[in-house]
């Protein structure tokens, strides 16, 4: 059976994207732009992660995730400073001037949830919920799986 889904997945992030960034523009959000409000939407839920967890939670990768925190802590979004266990450790914290962005950010957000789910039911919207929950299960599993050929 052919499928669509990893294009039209393809397709809806990029598209997401571009009206992302232009949402947080008409909303008056220059500090930051989308793929670094990922990683703060990260950070709102929870405050000094290691860039590892960061990482993974933002789906960045490592040096990317690094290029993106140095200019982050430069606009005065974040901070870095050593973890109490073990001074190696750089943790990421948020600034205040983040932490006060987070209202925008969800008004934002919102509008974006508005656009995705126009002319859903409810019903629906659980639906579309429980398959993409799946099919990030399945990935996940996947991921986990020894990488001798065999999947879960």
């Amino acid at each position: 059976m052919e499928s669509r889904t990893g294009f039209l997945i393809s397709q809806i992030k990029q598209v997401q994207s571009r009206i992302f960034q232009r949402l947080l523009q008409e909303s008056g959000v220059e500090e930051f732009n989308g793929p670094q409000g990922r990683i703060l939407y990260v950070l709102w839920q929870k405050d000094e992660v290691p860039i590892v967890e960061l990482s993974q939670k933002t789906g960045l990768a490592k040096n990317t995730l690094t290029a993106m925190l140095g200019r982050m802590e430069e606009a005065g979004l974040i901070e870095r400073k050593a973890a109490a266990s073990d001074k190696r450790q750089s943790l990421i914290v948020l600034t205040k001037k983040a932490r006060n962005l987070q209202g925008k950010y969800d008004e934002v957000s919102q509008k974006m949830n508005e656009i995705f789910y126009k002319d859903f039911s409810q019903k629906d919207v659980v639906i579309i919920d429980q398959f993409l929950d799946r099919i990030l299960l399945n990935l996940e599993q996947s991921e986990r799986a020894p990488r001798n050929g065999k999947e879960e």
